[in-house]
């Protein structure tokens, strides 16, 4: 198990525990990734699979963002079902589609057939983990995994979905499978994210990117108790821990409920949301990240400047308005049409404030 590493001086740490930090930490969701041509350079050459196992391309892609850019956190190089090729599940990532599942999860039978986390089989981020350690300098690094319910719909529908039917028929129907699924992967969330945690992570993300389609009853009886189980047996790691997902602006107070157990607690925050809702709706003493629309910053520097201070002007106010901490982020990705360019003079920016 690495040792924990003391960073005392990092804006991203201290936001997320409570602290004042020196300016306003930024860092970018995607922020390694697409928009960057020396990631693209690399991308020409590999898959996106097996970057994702390769120790030396997740170091380097992962540090490409930071060296450009000057955020306050890098984020792990990977993908959320990373942890589901280490279990042994036949799943790839494939361009302009996403991850697809080569025999997708349908019945009692296929959910027992799931096996844990072999964690030599995802033994390149671990390397990768160890060597941005000593890497990054002050620079806070950010494990992740895909939240259980998101791994479920990918398993459930074979792949990416607008509406996720047979998940919810499943969700809805057969409750029973559905909490053994929910149950298997919430243990291989925890054991990836332990992973990272014992190579040295500073603070982890649990991405639940397809929540926002359930209703708040819905979320509370089928994914809360699942979602803040990994949380729960992670809280006595010490590290923030954020939680995320889109379009959950109903569901907010009941995802800070889910990482209240955490040392320090982060929600993130989309742009659909303004920031002082946003704190009104979550945990008292929760920290919130966020909420830039990625969209605008593809609309030139005068426009990307006025919304930028104003989700600045808004984190102020939402920790007036109870939040802990304020994190400046986008709310959801960077796309891939962005200049980097923009990205870099926002960081910049945003620190002056």
């Amino acid at each position: 198990m690495s040792t924990r590493r003391e960073l005392p001086d990092s804006p991203y740490l201290a936001a997320a525990t409570g602290r004042t930090p020196q300016r306003v930490p930024v860092w970018f969701m995607r922020q390694a990734g697409r928009s960057l041509p020396e990631y693209r350079a690399l991308r020409a050459q590999h898959t996106m699979m097996s970057a994702c196992f390769d120790a030396e391309l997740v170091t380097e892609i992962t540090l490409q963002p930071v060296r450009r850019h000057r955020v306050d956190a890098a984020i792990l190089f990977s993908d959320i079902v990373v942890p589901l090729r280490g279990a042994g599940i036949d799943v790839d990532i494939v361009p302009d589609v996403g991850p697809v599942i080569a025999n997708p999860v349908r019945s009692a039978a296929d959910i027992a057939a799931i096996t844990a986390l072999d964690p030599a089989a995802v033994a390149p981020v671990s390397a990768a983990v160890e060597a941005l350690v000593g890497e990054l300098g002050d620079v806070a690094l950010i494990g992740f995994a895909g939240a259980p319910f998101t791994l479920a719909s990918y398993l459930v529908e074979g792949g990416p979905s607008r509406n996720h039917a047979r998940t919810k028929a499943m969700m809805l129907a057969e409750p029973q499978s559905w909490h053994a699924l929910m149950t298997a992967l919430t243990d291989i969330t925890i054991a990836f994210l332990t992973v990272q945690l014992d190579a040295g992570v500073d603070a982890v993300q649990l991405f639940d990117s397809w929540a926002g389609t359930l209703s708040l009853a819905d979320y509370r009886r089928h994914v809360l108790p699942h979602s803040a189980r990994v949380f729960t047996e992670l809280a006595g790691r010490g590290v923030p821990m954020t939680h995320f997902g889109v379009g959950t602006a109903e569901l907010l107070g009941a995802m800070s409920e889910a990482v209240r157990p955490a040392a320090a607690g982060v929600v993130g925050v989309d742009w659909r949301t303004a920031l002082p809702d946003a704190a009104r709706r979550v945990e008292p003493g929760t920290a919130l990240q966020g909420n830039l629309d990625p969209v605008v910053l593809l609309t030139g520097w005068p426009a990307v400047q006025r919304a930028a201070r104003d989700v600045v002007d808004a984190g102020r106010q939402a920790v007036a308005a109870g939040a802990s901490g304020h994190i400046f982020n986008l709310g959801h990705g960077v796309l891939p049409e962005t200049d980097p360019g923009i990205l870099t003079e926002l960081v910049a920016l945003v620190h002056s404030l």
